[in-house]
C-alpha cells in the first residue's frame, strides 16, 4: 500500500493558513462595522497655525491674508547680477589638454569656470587676468578672458642732473 502524500507537517502548516485567513476576514468586518463612514468629512485634514494635521478645521478668527507672489516654493530665485563688467583675477588652474580651468576674483576670492571657448588669448596658471561673468548652466561662467595689462612704468630720466652733484664751472 502506499503512503499518503500529506504528512503530519503539511497538514499543520495548511490549518494554520487557514486560520491566518479567518483571522483576517474577522478583522476586515470589525474595522467596517466600527468605522464612522467614508465621507469626505472623515477623510479631511487640515493644517493647524503651528504646521501640525489635525483634523478639526481651523477657526477661522485665526485666518492671516497671505500673497501668493511672496511664497517662495522650490530654489529661490538668482539675484540679478551686476551689467557685464570687467572684473580681475587669478587663474587658479587650468588643463589645457581639457579646455577649461578656474579663475578666482581678487577682490571676492570667487572662484569661477573658464573654458577655452571663453578665452580671447592662451592663459597659464598664475596669470593676473581680466574676464566678464556669463550666466552657464551650472552657474557664472568667466568669458573674454586676457591676460591682464600691466601698467607701464614711466622711464626714468637722468638727463636731468642733480644740482648737488653737478659741479658748475663759471
Amino acid at each position: 500500500m502506499a503512503k499518503s502524500q500529506e504528512t503530519f507537517n503539511k497538514k499543520e502548516k495548511e490549518k494554520k493558513r487557514i486560520k491566518k485567513r479567518e483571522e483576517k476576514k474577522k478583522k476586515a468586518e470589525e474595522r467596517r462595522a466600527n468605522s464612522k463612514g467614508s465621507g469626505l468629512e472623515n477623510m479631511m485634514v487640515y493644517v493647524d497655525e503651528n504646521g501640525r494635521l489635525t483634523d478639526t478645521p481651523p477657526d477661522p478668527t485665526k485666518k492671516k491674508k497671505i500673497i501668493a507672489e511672496n511664497l517662495e516654493i522650490g530654489v529661490p530665485k538668482r539675484e540679478k547680477i551686476e551689467a557685464m563688467t570687467v572684473r580681475k583675477g587669478r587663474v587658479e588652474f587650468f588643463n589645457d589638454s581639457k579646455g577649461y580651468g578656474f579663475i578666482k576674483e581678487l577682490d571676492t576670492d570667487e572662484k569661477f569656470f573658464v573654458h577655452v571657448n571663453g578665452l580671447l588669448e592662451e592663459i597659464a596658471e598664475n596669470d593676473k587676468v581680466t574676464f566678464e561673468l556669463e550666466q552657464g548652466l551650472k552657474g557664472m561662467n568667466a568669458v573674454q578672458v586676457k591676460k591682464a595689462v600691466k601698467a607701464p612704468t614711466p622711464p626714468v630720466d637722468n638727463s636731468t642732473e642733480n644740482p648737488e652733484t653737478s659741479s658748475s664751472e663759471e
